[in-house]
């Protein structure tokens, strides 16, 4: 779903480049049909989507990593600590309700159609403030190194 809703919000910029992959991921696992019905009512299509888990490789070609879950977070940070400075949790872009403090963005799967909207609501908030920090925090490191 993260990937789906990114990819739309940065459809019209051809600096960005979307992907996801999972801590715990299998991989080629087509996208779950709850999430797919969610995202083509927002005009989105995963068709091609298969999942896949984090590698190095995919690691080291990211800019940004945006990790789900603090749980997740501290699997990349164990598992790939030499990119760790790269890792960002989503729910640091979408606290506006929390007063501070960062929740889980939770996996809806078998949780029923109200949880998958939850999720895509949080979705709603956090992405364009993620756009807006990758744009700061990207275009700084690349007028640095220029």
């Amino acid at each position: 779903m993260a990937e789906g809703l990114f990819r739309k919000e940065v459809s019209d910029r051809s600096d960005f480049t979307v992907s996801s992959a999972g801590t715990s991921a299998s991989k080629g696992a087509p996208c779950n049909p709850e999430t797919a019905v969610l995202l083509k009512k927002r005009g989105v299509s995963l068709d091609g989507f298969g999942s896949r888990p984090v590698t190095d490789a995919i690691l080291s070609q990211a800019t940004h990593v945006f990790a789900m879950t603090l749980g997740h977070m501290q699997s990349l940070e164990s598992r790939f600590p030499q990119h760790a400075d790269k890792f960002y949790l989503v729910c640091e872009f979408a606290d506006s309700a929390n007063d501070g403090m960062c929740t889980d963005i939770p996996d809806p799967i078998g949780l029923g159609r109200h949880a998958y909207e939850q999720v895509a609501k949080t979705f709603d908030i956090a992405i364009p403030t993620i756009v807006a920090y990758i744009d700061q925090t990207w275009n700084a490191q690349k007028s640095s190194s220029s």
